[in-house]
């Protein structure tokens, strides 16, 4: 099995005080928000070394990280999230009812699955409730509990802006429809109702104005596609404020497909 975490992208700032330094496999998302830095999702572990020379390469000190707000409890989106405290005192921040998938309590990393380990436990510094607001610096973010890929999956919106033009953007906790499966679910004891959380969170969601929309996973706002026109002089590549709305029509259709 190819290793999960290979996959290296080139950072790049996707508009004002916001920037991409993740993975292929695994976003990440840096906010600058003048008084430190936010990171959204930490990645996997062995990526960690990729995410810290991108972020060098924006000049984002990772010494100047204060939270790590993370979309939910796998650990493709939080497994580097323990080296990060280690390294510079960072406080945490995750979805109340994904807390025991962070310090271990339960087995639901979704590490198995993906042929790894999930040695890298922490207990969180912050558990997230619904409509709970996170501040630092010029920056305020909203926390919504959108449940379904895991009981404590959180979407995340806030503004970002180049001094001149502010976008509000808005990350989505996980769409995926692999942990909703009648084995998946069975396997680890979970409530079938998850499906349901996760079509009600996505009609919920198509309400929040959305012009910068980020995914968890590249292919989901297709992150390359849009690099590359960054790249070739289009400063507002991800500024789609349609694009929220069709992803979100897009998840419930989806859920179609849950094997049962």
């Amino acid at each position: 099995m190819k290793e999960p975490w290979i996959g290296y992208v080139k950072p790049f700032k996707i508009f004002g005080n916001l920037y991409f330094v993740g993975t292929e496999p695994a976003s990440t998302h840096i906010i600058d928000t003048g008084e430190g830095l936010i990171m959204l999702d930490s990645g996997y572990q062995q990526s960690l070394y990729l995410v810290i020379h991108n972020m060098h390469l924006l000049g984002l000190n990772p010494l100047n990280l204060k939270y790590i707000v993370m979309t939910h409890g796998h650990i493709d989106h939080f497994g580097a999230t323990r080296a990060l405290v280690e390294l510079t005192g960072v406080k945490t921040f995750i979805g109340k009812k994904d807390r025991e998938s962070a310090n271990g309590t339960l087995d639901l990393s979704y590490a198995k699955e993906l042929g790894m380990e999930f040695t890298e436990t922490f207990e969180p510094d912050v558990l997230l409730n619904d409509g709970d607001k996170i501040k630092l610096g010029n920056t305020e973010i909203t926390a919504l509990a959108t449940p379904g890929h895991t009981a404590g999956a959180m979407s995340y919106f806030f503004d970002v802006t180049d001094g001149e033009k502010t976008y509000r953007a808005g990350l989505h906790g996980g769409m995926g429809i692999n942990t909703l499966s009648t084995a998946y679910l069975k396997r680890y004891n979970l409530p079938f109702s998850l499906r349901d959380d996760l079509v009600n969170s996505m009609k919920r969601l198509k309400n929040e104005r959305v012009d910068i929309f980020l995914g968890n996973h590249m292919q989901h706002n297709h992150t390359l596609e849009k690099a590359k026109r960054l790249e070739n002089g289009d400063k507002y590549a991800f500024v789609n404020p349609d694009e929220w709305f069709s992803y979100c029509e897009w998840v419930i259709e989806n859920c179609k497909k849950i094997e049962v």
